[in-house]
């Protein structure tokens, strides 16, 4: 190892002694020429290398800058999107909130607000619970309303919550009349969470697709004119005694989240204070 590096060492001392004697001959040009031809190749190659080192390195930092840049942009555009959900989120409780304190401030009768804080499922929604209790003096056969129209009765009432039996539970049952033809009969809950009326089939009262039912405010628990759904389908049954009807209700008891609990009677009937049709 020693060997070669005094080998190489003497190598250079040669060729440089052989530069200096050239040179001190006139030779100075040539020697020149000699030297470049022999290094320009490799500063031209090292030159090359070099550059191509900085680009990779250089496309390197980019690519990391790049990807730091997506992460962030991609965090901003996450933190965007759920920003404008929790407004829309905001707007939309601050439009139903309006609605039902216009609904209250106009009924002729005493009402009070709460909200849903729990639904009880079983494939369709068989029960809501409403933050309002004993301790606001709720009582039980309460009516519950929207400003869509009625969502059910009190069945349950607990210290700080009560237990609302909606319209399409299968023991729930309602007096009501067709808005059109004055037709009275009994809505009805289905076992499988949807809504029929029994009518009695009399001449002259046909029901048709469309039609709006309406608490006909018998018995005096439900108030009179509260909108409960509107005709689906029709089961004519010739001439037997009763004929049905499917409804869909005019309220979404998987949707709605505010309701009004009626605490008064009122002396007038109500279809008017709600949205023409149910």
């Amino acid at each position: 190892m020693k060997a070669r590096k005094y080998a190489l060492l003497l190598v250079l001392v040669a060729v440089s002694l052989l530069l200096l004697t050239l040179q001190s001959r006139g030779y100075g040009s040539r020697a020149g020429d000699l030297v470049a031809v022999v290094t320009t190749p490799l500063q031209a190659g090292y030159a090359r290398v070099t550059r191509g080192a900085l680009a990779v390195w250089t496309t390197y930092l980019d690519w990391k800058n790049v990807r730091a840049e997506n992460r962030r942009l991609r965090a901003e555009i996450e933190r965007l999107r759920v920003e404008a959900l929790r407004v829309s989120e905001t707007d939309d409780e601050n439009r139903r909130l309006r609605t039902l304190l216009a609904l209250q401030e106009r009924l002729p009768l005493t009402t009070l607000a709460g909200e849903i804080i729990a639904r009880e499922w079983g494939g369709w929604v068989r029960a809501l619970t409403v933050n309002r209790g004993r301790a606001d003096r709720v009582a039980r056969m309460t009516a519950v309303i929207s400003p869509f129209g009625l969502v059910g009765r009190i069945v349950d009432v607990r210290p700080g919550s009560a237990i609302v039996q909606v319209l399409t539970d299968p023991a729930s049952t309602v007096g009501a009349h067709v808005v059109r033809t004055r037709t009275p009969g009994i809505v009805e809950g289905e076992p499988r969470g949807t809504l029929r009326f029994k009518y009695l089939a009399r001449d002259g009262t046909a029901l048709q697709v469309g039609d709006v039912l309406v608490t006909s405010g018998q018995g005096g628990l439900f108030p009179r004119g509260i909108p409960i759904g509107r005709v689906r389908a029709i089961d004519d049954r010739g001439a037997a005694l009763f004929n049905y009807a499917a409804l869909d209700p005019a309220v979404d008891f998987g949707r709605v989240d505010e309701v009004l609990v009626v605490t008064g009677r009122p002396s007038q009937d109500l279809t008017a204070y709600f949205p023409p049709g149910g």
